[in-house]
Formats: C-alpha cells, sequence, structure tokens
C-alpha cells in the first residue's frame, strides 16, 4: 500500500477534522470527553488551514490522518520560537494505525521544515499517554526537551504537555 502525503483541500477539512477528533477521543485523550473544548479546536481543520499547512496521508483514496505543520509562528503555534517550525495535532484514523501513516506525516514535516530558509529545528507538544507518536519521534531522531513542557490549561494542575524537538 502506497501512503501518499499532500495538502487537504477544503471538501477534506470535515473529514480529517472528524478523524482528529475521533483519534483523540477514542484514546482517551480529551480531560472532558465530548465536552471538552479542545474538541472544537481540532475540528476546526479550516481555522488550521488558515494559519498553517494542513496535511495528510491517503492510500487507495481514502484518507488516513493528517497533521498541522506551522511553518515558523503565528496563531497556530504553541511554542515555536524564532527559527522553528511546530508539528501539531497528528491523528490518524483507529482503523489505519499500524501502516506507517502517522511517521508518513512526521517525516513530511521533517522535509518541509528543511526547505525553510533559516529554519533550524522543528518542535511538538505531546501527551504522556501518546506512546505510539514518542516512538514515532524518537525512532526520526526528535529529542525531549523537559524544559519547555508546559501546560495548556494553567487552572488544571495535572495537564502537562512534554515536548521534543528535532535540530535539522
Amino acid at each position: 500500500m502506497d501512503i501518499t502525503i499532500r495538502q487537504a483541500v477544503p471538501d477534506e477539512y470535515e473529514l480529517i477534522g472528524e478523524i482528529t477528533a475521533q483519534a483523540y477521543l477514542q484514546d482517551g485523550l480529551l480531560d472532558f470527553g465530548e465536552s471538552d473544548e479542545y474538541l472544537v479546536e481540532l475540528r476546526d481543520v479550516a481555522k488550521r488551514a488558515a494559519a498553517a499547512d494542513v496535511l495528510i496521508a491517503v492510500a487507495d483514496g481514502h484518507v488516513l490522518g493528517g497533521v498541522t505543520f506551522v511553518p515558523s509562528g503565528g496563531p497556530m503555534a504553541d511554542i515555536a520560537g524564532p527559527g522553528e517550525a511546530e508539528i501539531r495535532m497528528l491523528a490518524v484514523a483507529q482503523e489505519a494505525r499500524g501502516r506507517g501513516a502517522g511517521e508518513a506525516l512526521v517525516r513530511t514535516c521533517i522535509v518541509r521544515a528543511r526547505a525553510i530558509a533559516g529554519c533550524t529545528r522543528i518542535v511538538l507538544s505531546t501527551q504522556r499517554t501518546m506512546h505510539t507518536a514518542h516512538r514515532i519521534y524518537e525512532r526520526l531522531g526528535f529529542t525531549r526537551t523537559p524544559e519547555r513542557d508546559w501546560n495548556p490549561v494553567p487552572h488544571l494542575d495535572d495537564i502537562t504537555l512534554l515536548t521534543y524537538q528535532l535540530t535539522l
């Protein structure tokens, strides 16, 4: 099975938003389940696409998953600083996992970052329980940056996102 990575088009935004939302829900990554405020953000692919690159993995005409690639700062960047690109919202549909889509999406982000003049690293945030994603990042050379770990919901003490970086 050949996986193609390409930019999402508007007709695919609803589908990739739902794939992303369901991946987070099914993996228990949203503290408040269906009522979690972040679910709205995960589903709003048009908003992401207006400020960053939304890439999708496609095989045999089916969308397997997607990722948001933030080339340099802007409203979609959580932790990227000058000279850094950021990977956000990597998600693969439950039924498509284990076929290499997630790794292919991350590899494409690395290639894109290397093509950006002045970009010296890629950064990302991840939840503690995203073990499969951690293995992908580490296999591709990302290293943990605990000094950058952060809490996206400061009034809740138990939510700390782990951070990784890849020096280009």
